[in-house]
């Protein structure tokens, strides 16, 4: 995001270490600004996303201007077993190096879990907030789309919050994230890939507003919480079809996710209550600065009484959450007691699959431009579900209510089905072979 003439200026001046995005890297070689054909170490960090998210192109066409003979290190918070595969293909006799104990989430994280109509999804998510005075968390979003959305709520029912994601520069993710350190901020909403690498001190809550489709990532997220001993918390929002997902979740990290009912009104507004008096009653008064005016301040307010005194205090801070909770509607979780099956498979009349003339397959997906989907979401979308495979990727129309894109002939059929399991942006996608003229291609 930097300015690339500045960069090739440093270069020029001489450097020891390059730090860079693939993007960035390839374009330097390109200008012949950077020349790479000697270099004795290569860094792949946070391996897992760089590999699996659409960089693997950009990383062999980097791996080829580099010596043979060098040393190559991949760093990651979690490395599936399909990524870790992976580095067979790049590293020689490669040794892996665990610290701590390998895919298991922080022991003194809590899990639980809510059931919530969609509709519900973001009333839900505020009254957490607010029945956890003192919150101090991430928000965690599937999509670029959803982040802003989230946070722009947030900021506008008037909570310290605000977005990360992968449309802001680095100068942007830099001031949001050091106004969150400050505790300026007392909710992150982010993506999975902005918030890698995030190190914040004394998080108490993770909020997963959607879950991940990978369990690794979903022990990535909880572990940002509950660290150096402290305990934290690990709140899922999920609805009734997903809730099967919660069993596997159990099984995969071995830890038990307990269900919790919506606070009502009432609970919440005496949290907040109570949350008040506990400060009132912590709070250091400096008594030499106060006393001046003291005699002014009894003065003025003779005519009151101890408890209508009491009662106008309390309501300076609190009369925002009794006005909200006065009159708002209870969130009432959905009355099935049992989760659905996973989702079946349905049989559908087989459509015939036709290649073009470079052997690939015009596919149609339900997500346009009116979804917010981008090529890249597409991209990162057919590698997340083909894990260890290179994919090559064709063409890609994007529309208002639906899309295009073009995949090889051999995998067509399995993207079809693949993505059509996925949902997005609340919606569960629909993949399927688009009317094209072409020829049958032979196996």
């Amino acid at each position: 995001g930097a300015s690339i003439d500045m960069q090739i200026k440093a270069l020029k001046a001489g450097a020891h270490i390059v730090v860079a995005t693939p993007g960035r890297l390839i374009d330097l070689l390109n200008r012949k600004a950077l020349n790479i054909g000697k270099v004795q170490y290569l860094v792949l960090d946070e391996a897992d996303e760089m590999l699996n998210r659409g960089f693997a192109s950009d990383i062999e066409a980097i791996l080829d201007k580099l010596p043979k003979e060098r040393r190559t290190f991949l760093f990651s918070a979690t490395m599936p077993a399909e990524i870790a595969a992976i580095t067979h293909k790049y590293m020689n006799r490669p040794l892996e190096i665990t610290v701590g104990t390998k895919n298991t989430g922080a022991e003194n994280v809590q899990h639980f879990f809510y059931v919530v109509h969609a509709k519900d999804k973001y009333s839900l998510l505020k009254r957490i907030i607010d029945f956890n005075p003192g919150l101090y968390g991430i928000v965690f979003c599937r999509t670029r789309k959803e982040t802003q959305e989230i946070a722009d709520k947030l900021m506008h029912d008037g909570y310290n919050a605000d977005a990360l994601h992968g449309d802001l520069s680095q100068s942007q993710r830099d001031f949001v994230m050091n106004r969150f350190r400050l505790r300026q901020l007392d909710v992150l909403v982010a993506t999975d890939v902005a918030a890698r690498g995030l190190d914040v001190e004394d998080l108490t809550h993770v909020i997963h507003y959607t879950l991940p489709d990978d369990t690794e990532v979903y022990t990535h997220r909880s572990g940002r919480t509950g660290r150096a001993g402290k305990k934290g918390v690990s709140i899922v929002l999920i609805n009734l079809r997903e809730k099967y997902r919660i069993r596997e979740l159990e099984k995969s990290l071995q830890k038990k996710f307990t269900m919790a009912v919506p606070p009502t009104n009432r609970e919440i507004c005496e949290k907040q209550l109570f949350h008040l008096i506990d400060r009132l009653e912590k709070v250091e008064v400096e008594h030499s600065d106060i006393e001046p005016y003291l005699p002014l301040i009894l003065k003025k307010l003779s005519w009151i009484d101890r408890e209508e005194l009491i009662k106008r205090f309390v309501s300076i801070e609190f009369n925002r959450f009794l006005e909200y909770y006065k009159n708002a509607r209870e969130i009432e979780a959905p009355t099935e007691t049992s989760a659905p099956s996973p989702p079946q498979k349905r049989e559908k009349r087989r459509q015939e699959i036709v290649a073009n003339a470079d052997g690939y397959v015009r596919l149609f997906i339900n997500a346009g431009k009116s979804s917010g989907i981008y090529p890249n979401d597409i991209i990162s979308m057919i590698n997340s579900v083909f894990t260890g495979k290179r994919i090559k990727i064709g063409k890609i129309q994007l529309q208002d209510n639906f899309s295009f894109f073009e995949v090889p002939y051999d995998i067509a059929e399995e993207t079809c089905r693949r993505l059509s399991n996925i949902v997005y942006e609340g919606k569960k996608l629909s993949v399927t072979p688009a009317e094209s003229r072409g020829r049958k291609k032979s196996k």
